[in-house]
């Protein structure tokens, strides 16, 4: 009776391998077993050992000719801090993901892996909880760091049709927890207070690095494809939140809190647009039913990865995506309100400064 043959184990690639998420998943990725060699790419050399560096800026058209041998690439490198110039922010970021794509279908990989964002989505007070994974692109496309992941979704696509013989997996994680993510959501609980609009309570939905890493791993393996949503199962009321931090909510109308978030950030005193906020205000909540169809369950639920969360905001504060030093630091609960509600005074400040 004849046997059917193992399929052999891909050659895989990971940029931005040095630092961050495309660390973890090298880490990972190093030692599974499930890969017959793995690449690490990053402009200068990491400390994980039993993989093939190669050296190169990603943003590098070179690049084509370094991964001539790769089966699969999974793109890590990327910029989304907050405090980051957001026009070289996104230089940077549309040029990796247009080089690497280009480059992956000149080098003839088979398959890409990128990793955006369930903010993709858009966060909104009727939005279906939880929304399925083909559910469309309803966040606005502004010059925050879902913006970068809109404009890297539109590349992604125009490579698929320019290319069709390179397959593309994007995972799109809900609001990400764990050790040096620093986002608006994290930054949301470094305050003294939980902001809520009037009207709408969020829903709140984690995901853990080590989740996103082991999705990761799935979509390198050919297990899983095209648009996959990550995240723990299910999500926490804002009352379920407010119990497990220990911290209370204020609530604020909508008009006023994205009005004056709107003009902060145009003065350049908060780092993210105002629609940035909607993703604290509002529901997000995805369902991962291409994971759980491919017999993947997350390690982390909400609570515990709120929990970490909250252990690696010690000794930091923040207030509307803004984080405080010195001074700024020892608000009060009470204080933090008065910063939210008074902020048109920061504003009258500024202007007049800048008529000077």
């Amino acid at each position: 009776m004849p046997t059917s043959k193992r399929r052999r184990a891909p050659v895989v690639a990971v940029t931005g391998a040095a630092t961050g998420l495309g660390r973890a998943f090298l880490a990972r990725v190093a030692i599974s077993g499930d890969f017959r060699r793995v690449v690490a790419i990053d402009d200068h050399r990491g400390d994980v050992a039993d993989v093939t560096w190669r050296v190169i800026d990603v943003r590098d058209p070179l690049l084509a000719n370094r991964i001539s041998d790769i089966d699969v690439l999974v793109h890590l490198a990327g910029d989304y801090a907050l405090d980051a110039d957001p026009e070289e922010r996104r230089a940077y970021n549309l040029r990796s993901a247009q080089t690497v794509l280009t480059a992956c279908a000149a080098a003839r990989v088979r398959r890409v892996v990128l990793v955006t964002s369930a903010m993709v989505y858009g966060a909104a007070a009727d939005n279906e909880v939880p929304l399925p994974e083909d559910a469309p692109l309803a966040a606005e496309p502004d010059s925050g760091v879902v913006g970068d992941h809109l404009e890297i979704e539109a590349l992604a696509r125009r490579s698929l049709r320019a290319h069709p013989g390179v397959a593309l997996t994007v995972l799109r994680p809900a609001a990400l927890v764990g050790p040096g993510i620093d986002t608006v959501v994290t930054r949301h609980f470094e305050a003294p207070r939980l902001l809520t609009v009037k009207g709408c309570l969020p829903r709140w939905q984690f995901c853990h690095v080590d989740d996103l890493v082991s999705a990761l791993e799935l979509a390198a393996q050919d297990r899983v494809s095209g648009v996959v949503a990550v995240g723990s199962e299910g999500w926490l009321e804002q009352s379920s939140v407010e119990e497990l931090s220990g911290l209370r909510r204020f609530e604020l109308p909508a008009g006023l809190t994205f009005g004056t978030a709107q003009r902060l950030h145009r003065l350049g005193i908060t780092p993210a647009p105002a629609t940035d906020l909607h993703y604290v205000v509002y529901p997000w909540v995805v369902d991962c039913a291409v994971l759980r169809a491919a017999g993947w369950k997350p390690a982390w639920t909400n609570e515990a990865a709120l929990t970490e969360l909250l252990s690696l905001r010690e000794g930091k504060h923040a207030v509307v995506g803004r984080r405080l030093t010195g001074k700024e630091a020892t608000l009060t609960a009470a204080g933090a309100t008065v910063a939210v509600i008074g902020t048109a005074a920061i504003v009258r400040r500024a202007r007049r400064r800048r008529k000077f």
